[in-house]
């Protein structure tokens, strides 16, 4: 079986990975001169940043267990912590190391600054879930889902969690994706919830490992090779049997718009998002000070921030002062952005931060599709020896690094099934 993959990023390395196990003969191309996509390395100043802060949770089976087959300990390139969405006052949820449901159950009456009715809505409306399975109609928004909690628990709770899981509104998320997510982070097992935080850059916790792990099995790997329209009529039948678009949806729409114009609409019409990471200096962190690495931020028009990331101490670096604030769901002009981030910190970390000074800010345009209630999603099979994969096919999870690993995993294992059929056939 031979092999074209277009697109470097977790989910072509994914299927890369997964179709060289199959002993397989796998090409990669990736237009940029590195590997990773929307989640790799940046240099800064001599700094080495990320284009976009990530994070993994427990949850995440697929992803950790590509990060083995490549060679990486997950254990030491990722700081684990249970859950916890702590705001500089201190308020707020974290749950303790036990097994599920008693995490949830203990974290929220545990939980600081919420009253009895908060915990009990809350308790109320998770048992509801439960009982129905983690299932709901699709039409159903995250908003409609959450009738009944307090107001308190939808802004400190509902609210991050759904932007920074969906990256959409809780009034235009939908319900189902949501509460596939929390199905698998709460109720999965032992620490599918914990916050996995990465201790290296993006581009060390799997891209890198990844690359040297396919070259050295003879995946022929070329960066800075960009894939266009017409290039598979230079190919003989016996060089390629199939064509997996690894790359962004709208580049695969772009490929597949004279080929496959079906599948090219269903791409080119996802709706995005945008995430915007700002990254800072402070003159003095007191990180003694710091409840937990990541800290969840009160946000609204003027406060735009939903949290912030001290880098440092997580990432091996004692001392540093480099903070990532991260904006899920933006708006703005990116100096826009910027200025309110930077002033809802000064307001809400005085007591921890200084004289802070803009280092730099990531903006990805298209960070995400826009997970709105029933949304059509793209198959991976898009053609006789077409195929797809990437986080915004069809899918259980949103736009996030598990759903672009496991749908690289699950492309080769359809092209595998589709050759089979072919053979009885």
């Amino acid at each position: 079986m031979r092999v074209l993959i277009v697109g470097g990023g977790w989910a072509g390395l994914s299927a890369a990975v997964h179709a060289s196990r199959q002993g397989w003969q796998v090409t990669l191309k990736e237009a940029s001169r590195q590997l990773g996509g929307r989640a790799r390395a940046l240099d800064h100043q001599g700094l080495r940043l990320d284009n976009g802060q990530h994070i993994l949770i427990g949850a995440y089976a697929e992803t950790l267990e590509l990060m083995r087959t490549v060679g990486l300990d997950p254990q030491a390139l990722l700081h684990r912590e249970t859950l916890t969405l702590r705001r500089p006052d201190g308020s707020g949820l974290q749950l303790p190391s036990l097994p599920a449901p008693w995490n949830l159950l203990v974290g929220v009456l545990r939980a600081r600054g919420w009253t009895w009715r908060d915990r009990l809505s809350l308790l109320r409306l998770a048992s509801n879930w439960q009982r129905n399975h983690f299932q709901c109609e699709a039409s159903l928004s995250v908003s409609d889902l959450c009738q009944g909690v307090t107001p308190h628990v939808m802004h400190q709770l509902i609210e991050p969690l759904c932007v920074s899981a969906l990256n959409t509104p809780p009034a235009q998320a939908g319900a189902a994706v949501f509460l596939r997510v929390l199905r698998d982070a709460l109720w999965s097992g032992p620490g599918g919830s914990d916050l996995l935080l990465p201790r290296v850059d993006l581009s060390a916790l799997l891209p890198d490992a990844a690359q040297r792990w396919l070259e050295a099995r003879g995946v022929d790997v070329q960066c800075g090779q960009r894939w266009a329209p017409g290039d598979e009529q230079s190919l003989n039948p016996a060089d390629v049997d199939a064509i997996i678009l690894a790359c962004p949806a709208w580049d695969a729409a772009r490929l597949t718009s004279q080929s496959h114009p079906s599948w090219s609409a269903a791409a080119r019409d996802l709706p995005h998002t945008a995430i915007a990471t700002v990254y800072v200096r402070a003159a003095r962190t007191r990180t003694a000070d710091w409840p937990c690495p990541m800290m969840a931020l009160p946000s609204d028009d003027q406060h735009p921030a939903q949290f912030v990331f001290n880098r440092g101490p997580w990432m091996g670096e004692a001392g540093s002062e480099v903070l990532a604030c991260v904006v899920s769901a933006s708006e703005g002009t990116r100096t826009d952005i910027e200025s309110r981030v930077i002033a809802q910190l000064r307001t809400q970390l005085s007591q921890h931060i200084s004289d802070i000074t803009l280092l730099l800010t990531v903006v990805e345009k298209r960070a995400t599709f826009a997970c709105t209630p029933g949304l059509q999603r793209p198959p991976h099979a898009i053609g006789p020896g077409w195929w797809a994969c990437g986080d915004y096919v069809q899918g259980p999870y949103p736009a996030t690094l598990e759903g672009a690993v496991r749908s690289g995993r699950e492309v080769i294992e359809q092209i595998a099934q589709a050759r089979q059929a072919e053979r009885r056939r």
